[in-house]
């Protein structure tokens, strides 16, 4: 069987795929026969990649139907080359450096998205490389058992011919995905524009329960909140941070799908593409708008929180201080009393040592001057005590 002319610049290939792109100048026209390597890369395209579990799904697909589900990539590079009207759609799971060169020497894409792709840690864009498009797009998927949302990042490398995928993380299920295009050849026949529309919309359509579970955690915070949990701060603080990243997943997603919906005429989208991809933007403008609202809400019950605690600790200073205000009271009281009483003592101390050259002893009102002393001094300190609000 003959080499398949390079799908690269293949003009049936990109009139399939909906995609209209100015003729490559001459001088970067590969010549026909088997792939050349455009790019310096460790290995040929046509050579087999190593052996690894990062390759979750491969297939070859004609007019919408998968016509071949090779187990290797380098299968999957020559089942291409002998289908001229074919599309192969790969789907990576944090593959190695290998895998990718050799997906780049085959597909010729460009080294600076090759690095992105390796390296992850991207955020949300779209950038074009000539007939390539990538995207770089942040999944979520919210944990009931931890109450938290996990992040996950996805890219996509979409030519005339095929479609790439690699995931860093959990979500999203595109195998999902991948079925659902199947079972409708007619959509996935328009070509990988189409399977890049699916993935955007499995992608927006993951933030919905993220959503309501963070709805979810914000009724029980507002709840915990009025209710005193000392443990709401911690709670309120995490959810805030999930919302950060969760505003730097959604945000650039409104521009870039503007920026895809811009590109229409000049490509020549199918119409039912374009209503595919109008409806995600609807979804991921609505969901960007809730995600501004949580986080809003979040600062205001952060600061509602920070209120009731400064009310609760003044309300327990305040008490702390009527406290001591009542024992300071009652400390007056017993001083004053201790004074009133001790003059008599005084008195009674001084005449009770009983000294043989004392003269009031041998005085006959002696004993009534004493009394009348001890009564005077105590009446005396009582009146001063009592004006003083001590007793």
């Amino acid at each position: 069987m003959s080499e398949r002319p390079d799908r690269r610049h293949s003009p049936s290939a990109a009139k399939r795929a909906g995609w209209r792109r100015p003729a490559s100048p001459p001088a970067e026209t590969p010549p026909a026969g088997p792939p050349s390597t455009p790019q310096p890369a460790p290995a040929a395209a046509t050579a087999a990649p190593p052996s690894h579990h990062s390759v979750i799904d491969s297939a070859v697909y004609r007019d919408g139907r998968r016509i071949a589900s090779p187990a290797t990539l380098a299968d999957t590079f020559r089942q291409l080359r002998e289908e001229p009207d074919g599309m192969a759609w790969i789907g990576l799971h944090r593959p190695t450096e290998p895998e990718l060169h050799s997906l780049a020497a085959e597909f010729n894409l460009h080294q600076l998205a090759v690095e992105d792709a390796l390296e992850a840690h991207q955020r949300p864009k779209l950038e074009r490389y000539g007939d390539t498009l990538f995207v770089v797009l942040r999944a979520a998927r919210y944990l009931d058992a931890q109450e938290e949302v996990d992040f996950a990042e996805l890219h996509i490398f979409v030519g005339p011919d095929f479609l790439i995928t690699v995931r860093h993380g959990g979500a999203p299920d595109l195998s999902a995905v991948r079925r659902r295009m199947e079972a409708n050849p007619d959509l996935l026949s328009l070509g990988p524009e189409a399977a890049l529309y699916a993935i955007l919309d499995a992608v927006v359509d993951g933030y919905a329960p993220v959503v309501e579970g963070v709805q979810t955690d914000i009724d029980e915070i507002e709840t915990e909140v009025f209710r005193g949990d000392p443990a709401v701060s911690r709670r309120i603080y995490e959810l805030s941070r999930e919302m950060v990243e969760f505003q730097r997943a959604t945000r650039p997603l409104v521009g870039m799908l503007h920026g895809l919906m811009a590109g229409f005429a000049k490509y020549g989208t199918d119409e039912e593409l374009q209503r595919y991809l109008r409806d995600v933007a609807d979804h991921v403008t609505h969901t960007s708008e809730r995600v501004d609202v949580f986080r809003q809400a979040l600062t205001d019950i952060l600061t509602v929180n920070a209120t009731l605690v400064s009310q609760q600790q003044n309300a327990e200073m305040r008490a702390l201080a009527e406290a001591g205000f009542e024992q300071n009271e009652e400390i007056k009281k017993i001083s004053a009393w201790a004074a009133i009483l001790f003059a008599p003592t005084l008195v009674g101390t001084i005449y009770g040592m009983n000294f043989e050259d004392m003269p009031e002893l041998k005085w006959a009102g002696g004993y009534p001057f004493a009394i009348l002393l001890m009564a005077v001094v105590c009446v005396s300190l009582y009146v001063i005590f009592k004006k003083r609000d001590w007793l």
